[in-house]
């Protein structure tokens, strides 16, 4: 559509910004949990936090009594599962969490052992 109004020639013209959405990469951790974290609800607690926020990943015991998992999601909400791994459950009594990068790809969180 054009305008003349007697002046200049009027052309509206729209201006397209390409925009790249870059997708928030994961992190992905593994933790081995040490101290009173074995009969205390530890992996079905974590399992349940895990999926308040939105983290994959699975969680299981240890023959040695630790409490291993893989933890993956957006980086908030890996660190909040950290977070709460080295408190736990009520019962729980967390002496020590080892942390370590680790590789995988996760869909929802499970208690495997």
């Amino acid at each position: 559509m054009t305008a003349n109004l007697g002046r200049v020639l009027l052309r509206p013209r729209i201006i397209a910004k390409k925009m790249t959405i870059q997708p928030m990469s994961n992190k992905t951790l593994r933790l081995v949990i040490h101290g009173r974290v074995q009969g205390v609800f530890f992996r079905d607690s974590m399992r349940r936090e895990a999926q308040n926020l939105a983290v994959a990943g699975w969680v299981r015991n240890r023959s040695d009594g630790t409490v291993e998992a893989a933890v993956q999601g957006e980086p908030a909400a890996v660190d909040a599962i950290v977070r709460w791994a080295r408190r736990g459950p009520e019962r729980a009594q967390v002496e020590r969490v080892e942390i370590e990068p680790h590789d995988g790809s996760y869909s929802n969180f499970e208690v495997i052992g």
